[in-house]
């Protein structure tokens, strides 16, 4: 087990912090913590668990992708044996078992620059956001394009793309496993329980925040690897702006010359977008009627602050000012329950 090294990330992520680091502190591995300019005593917490801390420099502007950067550096400094970082942020819960599967995915697939299992959400049933949240993690098993950010990887696979890409707010990791695709490396999710997520979303705005900051993913993903043959993230930020920008904005200003017939045009749309949403996901992933109604409706909802999001990543690369990081949370802090 010595082999892997585990680096967690986080913000004012408080009693979550806690459940992160007492998931792993106890199986003998090497642990970095990074923080990202915590208020709420973060950065004692993990100290006190007798965990190595990294904290970012205020002067430059925070990304995960950085964080997770600066805590491979650290821990590669500690340890340079270490074949395998898992990457976790602060606000999960590692599974029982899961490094220690991960770990021999790895060894028995030579090819992979990565393994991922499942994330789950703590508390589906506290929001709506939360289930949704739980749903969208759910992925197919097998050879995966990308993983998201609680996985663990190849510490040489790493090295020879340059790591992540320190400068993105959003999208790292997909845009990270387009380089390593590129030079040959393989991703893989497995059929097994690698993390609990404490999302802790209840309200409407942190939901449309994160939204955009999605689309605003998209939009850097597709500028970054557009072009064929990988045309990343080109069909997901092209929806969006039709869904979110053009087809509104088109049918409200001929909504006086066509006596509302436009807007009418306009709902008719939506209502055919959530009927194929719904379709994909009640019958060829068999999600319940329920959750294939709830996911279907924010998807439509979705595109208007995911064309927010595209337009604030064109906006600052024309500007030449590059967005800070959208936060969507606010801190829970350290001895509070996000499930109270």
């Amino acid at each position: 087990m010595n082999q892997i090294g585990v680096v967690a990330i986080g913000r004012n992520e408080g009693e979550r912090l806690r459940r992160c680091l007492e998931s792993v502190s106890g199986l003998g591995l090497i642990l970095v913590y990074v923080d990202s300019g915590s208020q709420d005593g973060s950065i004692e917490l993990a100290r006190r668990l007798g965990v190595e801390v990294v904290e970012l420099d205020l002067s430059r502007p925070f990304s995960a992708a950085r964080a997770r950067n600066e805590g491979l550096e650290r821990l590669l400094a500690i340890a340079p044996e270490v074949w395998y970082v898992h990457f976790v942020d602060g606000d999960c819960e590692i599974a029982d078992g899961w490094i220690d599967r991960a770990r021999r995915e790895l060894d028995e697939r030579p090819e992979a620059a990565a393994v991922c299992g499942r994330l789950r959400e703590r508390h589906p049933e506290q929001s709506v956001y939360n289930r949704l949240a739980d749903l969208e993690w759910n992925t197919p098993i097998g050879e995966a394009k990308a993983c998201g950010g609680i996985a663990v990887m190849r510490v040489a696979a790493l090295r020879q793309v340059g790591g992540f890409d320190p400068d993105l707010i959003a999208g790292e990791e997909p845009e990270l496993c387009v380089r390593l695709r590129q030079k040959g490396w393989r991703i893989f999710r497995i059929d097994a329980e690698m993390a609990l997520h404490d999302m802790a979303m209840t309200r409407f705005r942190q939901w449309w925040k994160r939204t955009m900051r999605t689309g605003h993913a998209y939009a850097e993903g597709a500028a970054l690897h557009g072009r064929p043959p990988e045309c990343h993230y080109v069909r997901e930020t092209r929806s969006i702006v039709v869904w979110g920008l053009v087809a509104p904005l088109s049918c409200l200003a001929l909504a006086w010359p066509t006596r509302g017939a436009s807007l009418m045009l306009l709902l008719a749309g939506y209502a055919f977008l959530f009927w194929r949403v719904h379709r994909y996901y009640r019958g060829r992933r068999g999600w319940s009627p329920a959750d294939a109604r709830a996911f279907a409706l924010f998807v439509v909802v979705g595109k208007i602050p995911g064309a927010l999001g595209v337009a604030r990543y064109w906006l600052g690369k024309i500007s030449g000012k590059r967005s800070r990081v959208i936060d969507f949370r606010g801190p829970i802090a350290a001895g509070d329950s996000p499930a109270s």
